[in-house]
């Protein structure tokens, strides 16, 4: 669930990443450079700096098979958050040869490397889902894929690289 007291409906949100220019766009059209941008067969790589209040710096994997985007956020001193890995579930892929676009399916899953993975947003979803801003397909499809998700998380000891090299995706980060 959310830690919101009442739910936020809003569309889904799209961002996107060109390579060539080596940007990324927000869903807010706010555009950042980006570091690093590395293409696997199996996914897609970006590292950059933020001008976030907590974090100063993230790093993402885009794995399109998976309906996962695998973000570590490096938070600023004095802040935390009790997780290692957050995935945002969605659709995400090459629109062409050098732009990716994410589509966020409102699930999200906070993962605590070795103990435990935490489904949350559900509310938000079915937020969605009933006010027509996702269709059913979409949020089966979203269902499905963080289900998948967790049950490779815990048959992996709760380690995003292990579950992701488990199918033959080597993450590496920063």
């Amino acid at each position: 669930m959310t830690d919101a007291e009442a739910v936020s409906v809003h569309r889904p949100k799209v961002e996107h990443f060109d390579l060539a220019a080596r940007t990324n766009t927000d869903n807010k059209g706010f555009v950042r450079p980006v570091e690093v941008y590395r293409e696997e067969p199996w996914g897609l790589y970006m590292s950059r700096t933020a001008d976030h209040p907590r974090f100063e710096h993230m790093e993402s994997w885009l794995l399109p098979d998976l309906g996962v985007r695998a973000t570590i956020f490096h938070f600023r001193a004095g802040e935390h958050r009790d997780q290692d890995v957050y995935l945002d579930i969605g659709v995400f892929r090459p629109v062409t040869r050098t732009r990716w676009r994410a589509l966020d399916h409102y699930l999200d899953i906070a993962v605590q490397n070795g103990r435990e993975a935490e489904l949350l947003d559900t509310d938000e979803l079915l937020a969605a889902l009933e006010a027509g801003l996702i269709d059913a397909a979409a949020a089966e499809a979203a269902v499905l894929n963080a289900t998948y998700a967790i049950e490779g998380l815990a048959a992996h000891g709760y380690s995003v690289d292990a579950w992701a090299a488990s199918l033959g995706m080597e993450l590496s980060w920063r």
